[in-house]
């Protein structure tokens, strides 16, 4: 890993710091303004040259037709040989456990082809590329430096770019804070299940998986919804963020996910246990299973590949962040025994994740939806009908009084599972809300509210001849405070959960927008 920080620094290891993109000194200060013109310098080569601005968009993902649409492909431009396409492009790994260390390598490598550009323009030789903490009071809003067409170097303004509609789609851009969340921030394991339960912090067990079905806590929020509120889409044209195969072409996309990487480090340094998996497979990468390895262009042409191992150091990769801590903290969960009058012997009171890093496995299907739920209109209702003996299994668990010793003393956590969400729209995100009666409105109880969706990379994940065969995308939501809520109110004793969706803005019938079962899962505690 050392090695690759002496590479980029002429053989001196020399360690860079992120700064907050709001925090640098001004709309223009010099990371900034370095940063315009190392992309403007990136720009000017052409699309097959593997250190290009719109080569390295490719590597996270590539639509031919959706480039052409937003303005980035032409008849003249040729395309990367099959061999470099081979290589590096379409590469990005999204529903996986490799999202946060793919990710970070894909970051170091751009970093250091700015960096490149920059010295060769006579700037810094620390340059490091900023963030956005769109969490952060007052700076939700897109930088000024990414909002005008005009900069200080005259013509256009490399950090601009058109197809970037914000959630209105009138070209506002900033992240509404009712949202986005860092919930995940309080997920115990790394890795999660796919059978039902939490999809834990940073993702389920995959093999290669440039297009994955089941997002983890850090991935879907705020990094699917981030993407979309930022991206939105103008009506007839999603914006570049919105969409995996075009959202590197927009200049915010890499100070986004620096944010999600920082997020990453301060997860990994806020309890003893979390920590990263130590498993071969994960640790190895999709090459240690005989699949593909993780590539990059370095600024001379040749390759550097990567281990998702090389990547859980930030003191072995050369750089830091200037501050480490979240702007809004995830509300640590209530202190549940007591909420629920459950007394248990100390002697082994909590159960934690084993040293594998990974959720516990133990789900059950505890109710699911008669069929599928169309998301039409600004406001969808369906209902998850639940089976008695699984009801009854989530209540006992919450039922108060003393815990036998030796006994798992935690109740059940509560999973509400979107399962199999297809459709042709990237930006038909949406609230979720559990247990809100049928003729109430639904923003009257936010307390009910399970969480918000984005479908980042839906119409991808819906096409049959893609991977998964179509299968679209799934989204976990934790209903535990929930269920507890309506189960000390007597509400829980019901034979069928409302749910609401309450779509940001209206899906329109042609999205063809589907939900192919919700379902609510116990366990995973």
């Amino acid at each position: 890993m050392l090695a690759f920080a002496r590479f980029f620094a002429g053989g001196v290891t020399v360690a860079q710091t992120r700064r907050n993109v709001w925090e640098l000194g001004g709309e223009w200060a010099d990371p900034i303004l370095w940063y315009a013109r190392g992309v403007a310098a990136m720009r000017a080569r052409p699309l097959a040259d593997p250190t290009s601005w719109r080569f390295y968009a490719g590597i996270h993902g590539f639509d031919q037709q959706l480039w052409r649409a937003l303005g980035y492909f032409t008849s003249s431009d040729r395309l990367p040989s099959d061999a470099l396409r081979r290589r590096f492009w379409a590469q990005c790994q999204h529903g996986s456990w490799y999202f946060l260390p793919w990710h970070r390598g894909y970051l170091l490598a751009f970093e250091q082809i700015i960096r490149a550009a920059v010295v060769k323009l006579g700037g810094p030789a620390d340059w490091a590329l900023p963030y956005w903490d769109y969490f952060r009071p007052g700076q939700n809003t897109l930088p000024p430096a990414f909002a005008r067409p005009d900069w200080p170097d005259g013509g256009d303004n490399p950090l601009f770019v058109r197809p970037r509609f914000g959630p209105a789609g009138d070209g506002t851009v900033n992240v509404p804070l009712d949202k986005v969340n860092v919930r995940a921030l309080n997920e115990r394991a790394f890795t999660g299940v796919s059978n039902g339960g939490s999809p834990g912090f940073g993702g389920v067990d995959t093999g290669f998986a440039h297009s994955g079905r089941i997002p983890g806590g850090l991935e879907s929020q705020p990094h699917n919804m981030v993407h979309v509120l930022v991206g939105g889409d103008d009506g007839s044209l999603p914006g570049a963020m919105s969409v995996p195969d075009s959202a590197g072409l927009d200049p915010i996309f890499w100070l986004h996910h620096a944010n999600i990487d920082r997020l990453w480090e301060s997860w990994n340094r806020s309890a003893p246990t979390h920590r990263d998996p130590t498993d071969a497979h994960w640790t190895g990468g999709p090459a240690g299973r005989g699949q593909r390895a993780f590539a990059m262009p370095k600024p001379d042409g040749t390759t550097w590949t990567f281990t998702p191992a090389e990547m859980t150091s930030l003191a072995a990769l050369g750089y830091t962040y200037s501050d480490l801590t979240p702007a809004i903290v995830a509300a640590p969960p209530a202190e549940r025994l007591e909420r629920l009058g459950i007394t248990a012997h100390t002697e082994g009171a909590r159960r934690l994740p084993d040293d594998t890093g990974s959720e516990d496995t133990t789900v059950e299907l505890v109710g699911a939806s008669a069929g599928p739920v169309p998301i039409r209109g600004s406001d969808v209702r369906g209902h998850v009908r639940l089976d008695s003996g699984m009801r009854r299994k989530v209540t006992a668990s919450l039922a108060p009084g003393l815990r036998a010793a030796g006994s798992p003393p935690a109740p059940d956590r509560v999973f509400l599972n979107l399962e199999n969400i297809r459709g042709q729209s990237d930006t038909a995100a949406f609230d979720v809300y559990l247990g809100v009666p049928d003729d109430e409105d639904p923003t009257a109880f936010p307390d009910r509210l399970a969480g918000s969706v984005a479908p980042f990379g839906l119409r991808k994940a819906s096409t049959p001849d893609q991977e998964h065969a179509g299968q679209g995308l799934t989204f976990v939501l934790e209903i535990t405070d929930i269920v507890d809520r309506l189960h000390l109110g007597n509400s829980f004793d019901v034979d069928a959960l409302p749910v609401r969706i309450v779509p940001i803005n209206p899906v329109p019938d042609e999205a063809g927008v589907s939900i192919g079962r919700i379902s609510v899962f116990r366990g995973g505690v």
